[in-house]
């Protein structure tokens, strides 16, 4: 089966069975999916049976740490990692803080670093802080009237005091899907580190980390499909050459070394059912029986497929308007199913107004100030933003489309 089973799909998803939201299509996802019935019932299993300190040599503690180990195994599989490049923190933007803070460690006065003005502010204004310890910060801008990133961009910028260049996988608000190959053999070779924000572009399918090539890899898994964590992969020939962020006594154990507080046992733990979701997508489709990377993949492009044959309409519609200007590219297959949309106006109001028609979005800035302002955008008015994931069915973009052709 090449095409996604949206019946079988929604049907792992308790959300669309809740009768509170029957009648009401959810699009802000971007800012946290619904769960998958897989990782609810690991986190009701392990409230119920598991609730102790794991990792004892009693049985109910020991079944909790082999869960908990179990998430990190499976999921760092599915993006061809070692198991102990994969961590988990409270979030994505604390674990970008930590790091940053590992960096200022790390870094000395007169290195630079790479940001951009596309992100989200949780990877950019944390290493935008490391000038205060003499690191010269250096800006990949996007373009003001497309939202792009262009590589021959961010050419003119590296150089051999750069040390690590940091950008989104896709922003938020622009959606483009950035060259994550392309840009971290191009930081590479000369010299410097790669630090991905994939948190807009992981909900849509886990990336292959092994093959894009980066060394931070951060996401989180609250806004796919699972509990709110943030998921983060540190390749081992970074992660062994900065500092030591947690207890002195986890100096040595690669998972542990970024992440200063306890982990959440419950929702590590739960983590492994967005494994299983995926293993579930796979057999139901006739996937690859073996290869974690591979049946990941797989269920990578049916999902991809569906959001593309979704997403295309909504664009054409949108960019055929003159009364609105669409964020991004026009066509579906280079870009995530996060659309933003400049109303010149204040987008909240708009939203609401949307919720009448059973249309669950949102209207704001989203944290990506700095994107919007570099394109011309008061963060003040924000944009609409319409996202939606693999889940979504076609009546749900139909009653979209007919809602914002009313409120438009």
């Amino acid at each position: 089966m090449t095409t996604l089973d949206i019946e079988f799909v929604r049907s792992q998803f308790p959300a669309f069975a809740e009768p509170s939201l029957k009648g009401q299509a959810f699009f802000e996802n971007a800012g946290g999916s619904y769960t998958c019935k897989p990782v609810l019932d690991r986190l009701m299993r392990f409230y119920t049976q598991r609730k102790v300190q794991p990792y004892a040599p009693y049985e109910a503690s020991t079944l909790g740490g082999a869960e908990m180990d179990e998430a990190r195994a499976r999921l760092a599989a599915m993006m061809g990692v070692e198991t102990d490049e994969l961590s988990f923190g409270p979030s994505t933007t604390q674990n970008t803080y930590v790091l940053a803070q590992a960096f200022r460690q790390f870094l000395s006065p007169g290195d630079a670093i790479i940001v951009t003005n596309q992100d989200h502010e949780a990877n950019t204004g944390p290493w935008r802080r490391l000038a205060d310890a003499g690191i010269e910060v250096r800006e990949w801008q996007l373009d003001p009237q497309t939202g792009h990133l262009d590589p021959g961009d961010l050419e003119k910028l590296l150089d051999d005091k750069v040390r690590l260049v940091c950008f989104p996988h896709c922003s938020n608000v622009v959606g483009e899907i950035n060259p994550v190959a392309e840009v971290s053999a191009m930081a590479h070779a000369i010299g410097a580190f790669v630090c991905v924000d994939g948190v807009s572009y992981a909900p849509h399918g886990l990336p292959n980390v092994a093959e894009l090539g980066p060394d931070i890899y951060l996401f989180s898994s609250y806004k796919t499909y699972g509990p709110h964590q943030g998921v983060m992969v540190i390749r081992r020939s970074l992660g062994d050459l900065l500092p030591n962020q947690a207890h002195f006594f986890n100096a040595d154990t690669l998972y542990k070394r970024f992440t200063p507080a306890g982990p959440d046992h419950a929702q590590v733990a739960a983590s492994a059912g967005m494994a299983d979701y995926v293993d579930i997508l796979c057999d139901h489709h006739g996937g690859p029986t073996q290869g974690a990377a591979e049946r990941a993949a797989f269920v990578h492009d049916l999902m991809r497929a569906h959001e593309v044959k979704l997403l295309q309409p909504l664009l054409d519609m949108l960019k055929a308007r003159n009364d609105v200007r669409l964020l991004g590219p026009d066509e579906a297959e280079n870009r995530a199913p996060t659309v933003a949309v400049h109303l010149n106006r204040p987008a909240e109001p708009v939203a609401a107004q949307l919720a009448e028609y059973g249309i669950m979005a949102g209207g704001g800035d989203f944290y990506a100030v700095r994107a919007l302002q570099a394109q011309g955008i008061d963060p003040e008015d924000g944009v609409l933003r319409l996202s939606f994931t693999h889940y979504t069915s076609e009546q749900e973009m139909a009653q979209l489309m007919d809602a914002l052709e009313k409120v438009l």
